[in-house]
């Protein structure tokens, strides 16, 4: 579990799956995930399932993001492997998806830094990725944000969709960690 300000990072629950799917199932938040598809109820317990078994396996996932004020499920952040994308194998990805009542409050790019500082200092990674489809400024404003470089664009192969790849190293990170406390 990670906490920051506002919000509170954690491993998944079962009473997470609904409120998850009202995520997945708004067309507005789902517009730059893939090809735009929606995710019911079902679909959604199935990913919540993979995370989990990421979480086993690589020692790292994506984090329920709970408002801590409330107690409510916003959505996901954290880190996975990017499988749709094999041409940057091996890569670990930053990533979030949130409600849309959350967006606009800097929350993404709250939770996102806790996620990137847990991969660097918790799992010392070299080198952490985040995928943006082109037209998606809110998400390239996260990742500048975050300290990442725009590194390439390239074509999603899983729905066709072109995609820029913005890259942070940990030498970046380290860096940046210490010009913000000089």
């Amino acid at each position: 579990m990670l906490e920051t300000p506002r919000l509170i990072l954690r491993r998944w629950r079962a009473d997470d799956v609904a409120p998850m799917a009202a995520v997945n199932a708004d067309p507005e938040v789902m517009r730059w995930i893939g090809d735009g598809s929606l995710r019911d109820e079902q679909r959604t317990r199935r990913g919540i399932e993979a995370i989990e078994r990421e979480w086993d396996e690589q020692g790292f996932g994506l984090f329920a993001v709970e408002i801590r004020s409330t107690g409510s499920l916003a959505g996901f952040t954290g880190l996975s492997v990017p499988h749709f994308m094999p041409e940057l194998s091996p890569a670990t990805e930053v990533g979030w998806r949130l409600a849309r009542a959350y967006w606009g409050q800097g929350l993404a790019t709250e939770a996102a830094a806790a996620a990137v500082r847990f991969g660097f200092e918790d799992r010392g990674l070299e080198q952490i990725v985040s995928i943006a489809q082109v037209g998606n400024g809110a998400s390239e404003r996260v990742m500048t944000k975050l300290g990442m470089l725009p590194v390439r664009e390239t074509v999603d192969p899983s729905c066709g969709r072109r995609v820029r790849v913005f890259e942070l190293t940990s030498d970046q990170y380290v860096g940046a960690t210490r010009r913000r406390l000089r």
